[in-house]
């Protein structure tokens, strides 16, 4: 097993995790088999509990862990499936090595951080390498790890540690460390300045780790005398020393490292140049074609995201990557207005325009469709069945997730069926018509891994839906899910005999999956997450009947799957860049990083111009 390291210095943020998916990528592009592990050195024990304010979306894998959005990247970037134990946290670690202790297999020992959790933690790295993630036997040839933070953490120490011991372990030819720094360019003289990764580059030397590459990020790409510069005072080639500089799109990043030999300086670090079963050169064919298609498309479609984190777009990082998947199938340049749920609010809409109705146009009348997603908590909750409201009177399409088919559902009890006490127990415990109950599986007590997760089945019970028909009319189909409140099963037949659709259930028949409203021209709710499984040739069917039906080409596309072209199979070139507004308190809000309304660049961890 071959190992290749990716730290960060300077600052956070600089996208080490698209810099490791990259690198996987151009080593898959070689012919080698990849697998990937993201260290995150906060002492939670998975990313479960945590506020997507604080650290990004939640991304679920499909054996049910809550994981941090990296591992997101590196299953898109490298179409695999990981597991739990691909993400280690300091949490899982002191609790795997406390609960040795409880069991007396340190017995006699004095338990410490070095040699027992440094120990730990190589241990679990090399397990966790041996598990094969891409459908095939055997082990990966190569295990991109990312240490999560910044060196010089505090919290990261016994990870350096641990990982300067691996290094040693492993000897040489089988570790290579990519130094992800920051080069910036002061607007005053105009210079590429070098010192804060000569300085990034000392602490992690002092910490016991060299670097093999250094990847510098940089606005432009570096001079040659920078390079010779950086070379000098980090000890490092000049060869080895890559720009990642900024781009159209993040398709373009694995091109940026091909061109750059980043391939070629890897492999010879890990002592595979000469091997014959792997390629000189990278076959990124389908990435050039995707990154050069996305940046040529010109026809907008425009979807509002309507959600209560919308404050921070790496919050629902993956329902804005399977909205790009499926707008490139469409060929359409997916354009998002992003709405805080409690500016739709009646009582925000009053105190700010004086009318909720002046309101629910501004935010949502130019939408060619509208995305409700997940969440939790009853902040913005009103907001979002203004939405569902909205879309289904103003036939305009719809897709809500987890949450947002909740919300559809009470929405259609209070306006279509005259329920006006209608409610979910997570919002009102005490209400007379509980549309959305607690799951009885469930804990109240403990809030971490207790809810529904994971990859569950979903039966279609209509065959001529929508939602089959994009599936490509199989019986079932299995998605990932994260709930703990459920479509009360008891309303079921009221609902459906007031002409709403459960066109998907689980195998008990008693859970609801999957909502339609038949006349209407795109109304799907999902109780499962389909933006965890859509992969850029593989986009999420649900999200490309939503971008059809806004772009009027939906009849289009049932019609190619019931052809046999089923969306979630096609070889699909997709992803991008995608224009962003953002609409909150009722004003356009400008962004963490000081960009205001316009055009932005997606990356693996936001958006950057």
């Amino acid at each position: 097993m071959k190992y290749v390291l990716v730290t960060g210095g300077v600052v956070s943020g600089l996208g080490k995790g698209v810099t490791a998916s990259s690198i996987g990528v151009i080593l898959k592009a070689c012919g080698l088999r990849i697998t990937s592990i993201k260290i995150d050195p906060y002492l939670n024990t998975d990313a479960g509990t945590m506020s997507p304010f604080e650290h990004g979306e939640v991304f679920v894998l499909d054996d049910g862990g809550e994981v941090d959005l990296d591992l997101g990247n590196y299953e898109r970037f490298l179409d695999i499936k990981l597991t739990r134990d691909n993400n280690i946290t300091t949490g899982k670690i002191y609790q795997s090595v406390i609960d040795k202790e409880r069991k007396g297999e340190y017995l006699g020992k004095t338990v410490q951080v070095v040699p027992h959790i440094t120990n730990a933690i190589q241990e679990w790295i090399e397990r966790v390498a041996m598990i094969p993630v891409d459908g095939k036997e055997g082990p990966a040839d190569v295990c991109v790890i990312e240490l999560g933070g910044t060196i010089g953490d505090i919290e990261s120490m016994p990870f350096i540690e641990a990982l300067g011991q691996f290094s040693y372990r492993v000897g040489p030819g089988n570790f290579c460390l990519v130094h992800v720094s920051l080069v910036p360019v002061l607007n005053v003289v105009g210079e590429q300045k070098t010192k804060p990764t000569q300085h990034s580059v000392r602490g992690l030397r002092g910490l016991g780790l060299t670097p093999n590459i250094l990847a510098c990020r940089s606005t432009k790409e570096l001079e040659d005398n920078v390079k010779e510069k950086l070379s000098q005072f980090c000890h490092v080639p000049a060869a080895n020393i890559i720009t990642l500089y900024d781009v159209s799109n993040i398709w373009r990043i694995p091109l940026l490292l091909r061109d750059q030999k980043a391939h070629e300086a890897i492999l010879k670090v890990l002592n595979l140049e000469r091997v014959d079963s792997i390629a000189r050169e990278p076959k990124l064919d389908e990435w050039v074609a995707r990154a050069t298609i996305f940046d040529t498309l010109h026809d907008t479609v425009r979807i509002a995201m309507v959600g209560k984190y919308t404050g921070l777009s790496d919050s629902y990082l993956s329902v804005l990557k399977a909205l790009l998947h499926a707008s490139v199938d469409c060929r359409r340049k997916l354009v998002v207005d992003w709405v805080a749920s409690t500016d739709l609010e009646d009582s925000t809409a009053i105190e700010v325009w004086h009318s909720s109705l002046v309101f629910n146009v501004l935010s949502l009348e130019g939408a060619d469709g509208i995305v409700v997603p997940g969440g939790f908590g009853d902040r913005g909750v009103q907001g979002k069945i203004l939405a569902a409201k909205y879309a289904r009177e103003k036939n305009v399409p719809y897709l809500g997730i987890c949450l947002g088919m909740q919300i559809a559902v009470v929405e259609y009890a209070r306006h279509v069926m005259n329920l006006t006490d209608a409610n979910s127990t997570e919002f009102d415990p005490n209400t007379k018509t509980p549309c959305v109950i607690f799951m009885p599986e469930g804990s109240k007590t403990h809030m971490g891994a207790t809810m529904r997760l994971g990859s569950r089945r979903t039966f279609f019970k209509i065959a001529d839906c929508k939602s089959s028909k994009l599936y490509g009319n199989v019986t079932y189909v299995d998605e990932r899910h994260r709930h703990r409140y459920e479509v009360n099963p008891d309303m079921v037949p009221e609902f459906e005999n007031a002409g709403l659709q459960f066109v998907g259930k689980d195998d008990t028949g008693r859970r609801m999956e999957i909502i339609e409203i038949p006349n209407h021209r795109y109304f799907v709710g999902a109780q499962f997450h389909p933006e965890f499984k859509s992969r850029p040739s593989k986009p999420s069917p649900l999200f490309v009947g939503l971008i059809a039906a806004a772009s009027g080409q939906l009849d289009r596309v049932l019609q190619d799957c019931s052809n046999g072209h089923v969306v979630a199979a096609k070889h699909v070139l997709s992803n991008g860049s995608y224009t962003s507004t953002v609409h909150q308190n009722g004003h356009p809000k400008k962004l963490a990083n000081g960009l205001s309304n316009g055009t932005y660049y997606a990356n693996g961890n936001g958006v950057h111009a």
